[in-house]
């Protein structure tokens, strides 16, 4: 298990995705489609207000499976969450910055000198947090998704994975706090529609 999770960070990272790295596409089920909407709504509750307009269940969506064992899940021809194997759904940043409400319970902030490096693809230090322009106050356990802005910015910089218990955030201050997994103008980011 724990190298499944040390794999996470170099394969589900889209800094050099491009539409060439999905392998296949499918419709999916309605019984499907269920289960999925089921999961996003018990990991993010409050998407529950607009499920139906992201989620329509007379739409169909599509299942994308990409290289190195991750999904797609496109509604409308829009990539909107990712997953690796068979873990948690992670929300596309065109998604969250359409619905930040929908996110916000799941939403930390690192201070101003973390972007830079967030946005070269690095991951989000202990430090960054500590901050006293940090804020890691929501509970997010460790191993599930995260969506991280900056001080002084209103839009997100980042969808990563928790890699650190607050507690040991507070006490330690060094360390990967967060994997960054997609980030502003990365291969996903750039990808606005999938044919």
């Amino acid at each position: 298990l724990s190298e499944k999770k040390a794999a996470l960070l170099d394969v589900v990272m889209f800094k050099r995705f491009t539409q060439n790295e999905i392998s296949s596409q499918t419709q999916v089920k309605s019984s499907v489609g269920r289960g999925i909407r089921t999961n996003i709504l018990d990991q993010y509750p409050g998407f529950e207000d607009i499920v139906d307009e992201i989620l329509p269940k007379k739409d169909s969506m599509v299942l994308a499976k990409c290289t190195d064992h991750v999904q797609l899940l496109i509604v409308h021809k829009e990539p909107i969450f990712f997953q690796y194997r068979d873990g948690p759904w992670y929300p596309s940043l065109r998604l969250v910055h359409r619905y930040p409400e929908a996110f916000a319970s799941s939403t930390w902030r690192t201070d101003a000198g973390a972007i830079r490096f967030v946005l070269g693809g690095a991951n989000i230090m202990c430090p960054g947090f500590t901050h006293t322009d940090g804020d890691y106050s929501n509970e997010i356990p460790v191993d599930a998704p995260v969506i991280v802005n900056a001080a002084g910015k209103h839009c997100a910089m980042c969808v990563g994975q928790v890699k650190m218990a607050k507690s040991e955030m507070a006490t330690s201050g060094k360390g990967i706090a967060v994997d960054n997994l997609h980030f502003l103008n990365d291969g996903l980011w750039q990808l606005q529609k999938i044919d």
